[in-house]
């Protein structure tokens, strides 16, 4: 044996005797935290009837004819400048389309970005958040337009999410962006703070919420410091109830597959349910059920390395229900949801859960695990049976970062649907187009159900043969929902992640699902 293969050998063999003297102290991994401070200040957004010349002018436009200027000090002289530059360049404010123009007037630099012809909420959104991105170093900031009040609020939000950074952890040579205000003038602007407050701000922290829980990393955010985060995000905040099962209370239930994925782990499983009643909301709730690992390794079943340190990611769907619900309740919206988390780490030790080991759902029914790379919907199992049991719910819709093959068939263009409910998915398709995070609906064809037929259990977890995979997926996910109950399953695993940045998504975790299902649950109502 080479002294290589004798030390590794070793520490093998010195490990088991040291991880229990580990855990009796409470200490998984290292128990040295990688930072202490928090992500960089963002920019204040603030709304006012004229702002100084001075610092950077954002416009934005829905055509080549340029608003009114007059109240952030833009003159005669510098307006013809202007023109004569949108004029040259053929600028037609078209969606998203930048023209940048320096040496005019007071401003340091003068930004138009267009939202193209007729606006929606949506496109104002988008491109307020493109200039948040394309201006990340520059301070002051005046932004404006032919807004209304609530027109200026939507842009506002849109700064907001595109204005999203993600740097605790820089720690050479951090050069944190501009935090000075941005300030939007346009419109009646007492109007347009209250509806930032009221309606948009409480969104964007949603979002951030969940971009900010998924971008952790894994030794950073597992089950017990996810609800612990969760927990911090909704102190104060009124209309809600948390509720949180540790390992010993879901075995008393008899979840055996959300804690059987974890049973690798050190770090326990845990089932987080965040319910929120706004006034007058007296029908049953909308529930929203995520796919909570917080690290998927594959088990027993492992994953290849490359790109395995995404998986830190492979918790979003957990992390967007529990965003969506933080924006309906600092709303005070007029509904009934609950957000079901269910959390776990999917690691590969000597007490590991083995390809071909039969588990046992809260409902008694039996699965046949033949790949514990499939874990993502062995956990939804067992919380969504645990929802429909505690919370009677009128609707169930999951969303998981579940399959490779939807990533395959809809690259990250849209989120893939399943649905038994057609109400349901009208609702999410609208949902998707009014929120800007679009779905396909996808094929639950009755053949597919038959792949996931087990000969010594009820079903197996995987179809041993290729097939449709999200297709199979979202069948065995629908399994555990009974057919009366409307129920809606989104596959997220194209959309989870922006690996370049988009108007309102800059690159990295994308908090993908928190604007839709905060859409649906306001427009289900």
């Amino acid at each position: 044996m080479h002294t290589k293969s004798l030390l590794l050998a070793a520490c093998l063999s010195i490990a088991p005797l040291m991880a229990p003297a580990a855990l009796a102290q409470g200490i998984a991994g290292s128990g040295v935290v990688p930072g202490t401070v928090a992500n960089s200040a963002e920019r204040p957004i603030g709304f006012a009837a004229s702002a100084p010349a001075n610092g950077v002018l954002v416009v934005l436009m829905s055509d080549a004819a340029l608003p009114d200027l007059t109240a952030v000090g833009v003159g005669t002289g510098e307006r013809a400048a202007i023109e004569a530059a949108i004029a040259g360049a053929k600028f037609e404010g078209k969606a998203n389309a930048t023209l940048s123009l320096r040496g005019i007037g007071a401003h340091s630099r003068i930004l138009l970005v267009g939202t193209g012809a007729a606006p929606t909420m949506l496109a104002r959104a988008e491109a307020a958040g493109k200039a948040a991105q394309e201006i990340k170093d520059a301070a002051p900031v005046t932004l404006t337009g032919a807004f209304t009040g609530a027109e200026a609020a939507e842009a506002g939000y849109g700064f907001a999410l595109g204005q999203y950074r993600f740097d605790r952890y820089k720690t050479v040579d951090r050069k944190p962006p501009a935090a000075d205000a941005v300030t939007i003038v346009g419109g009646d602007s007492a109007a347009a703070q209250s509806s930032f407050a009221a309606r948009w701000r409480p969104l964007a922290d949603g979002v951030r919420l969940s971009r900010d829980l998924a971008n952790e990393p894994a030794n950073v955010v597992y089950p017990e410091s996810f609800v612990a985060e969760v927990r911090q995000a909704f102190a104060g905040v009124g209309g809600v109830t948390i509720e949180v099962l540790d390992e010993a209370a879901m075995r008393k239930l008899g979840m055996g597959t959300l804690v059987g994925v974890g049973q690798g782990s050190p770090r326990g499983s845990r089932l987080l349910a965040v319910r929120y009643r706004g006034a007058g909301a007296n029908a049953a709730p909308l529930a929203f059920v995520g796919k909570g690992i917080t690290f998927d390794s594959g088990g027993i079943s492992l994953k290849p390395g490359a790109g395995m340190w995404d998986m830190k990611g492979d918790m979003s769907g957990a992390a967007s229900t529990v965003g969506a619900v933080l924006s309906l309740a600092k709303s005070k919206a007029p509904v009934h949801v609950v957000a079901v988390a269910a959390l776990a780490e999917n690691m590969p030790d000597g007490n590991a859960q083995r390809p071909g080991d039969v588990v046992r759902t809260m409902s008694g029914k039996t699965i046949e695990m033949l790949n514990s790379d499939a874990e993502g919907r062995l956990v939804l199992a067992d919380a969504n049976e645990y929802v429909a049991d505690k919370y009677k719910p009128r609707a169930i819709v999951n969303i998981a970062t579940l399959t490779g093959a939807i990533v395959g068939a809809l690259d990250s263009q849209y989120a893939g649907l399943f649905a038994r409910d057609e109400t349901l998915a009208a609702q999410l398709l609208a949902a998707g187009t009014v929120s800007g995070e679009e779905l396909w609906r996808m094929p639950l064809h009755k053949n597919y159900a038959k792949k996931i037929e087990s000969d010594i259990a009820d079903v197996r977890n995987i179809a041993p043969s290729a097939g449709p995979g999200a297709s199979i997926g979202a069948h065995f996910i629908g399994y555990f929902v009974a057919e009366t109950t409307p129920w809606a399953h989104l596959d997220i695993a194209g959309m989870n992640q922006a690996d370049s940045a988009l108007p309102l998504v800059p690159k990295g975790m994308s908090g993908f699902g928190v604007r839709l299902l905060d859409q649906l649950a306001r427009g289900a109502n």
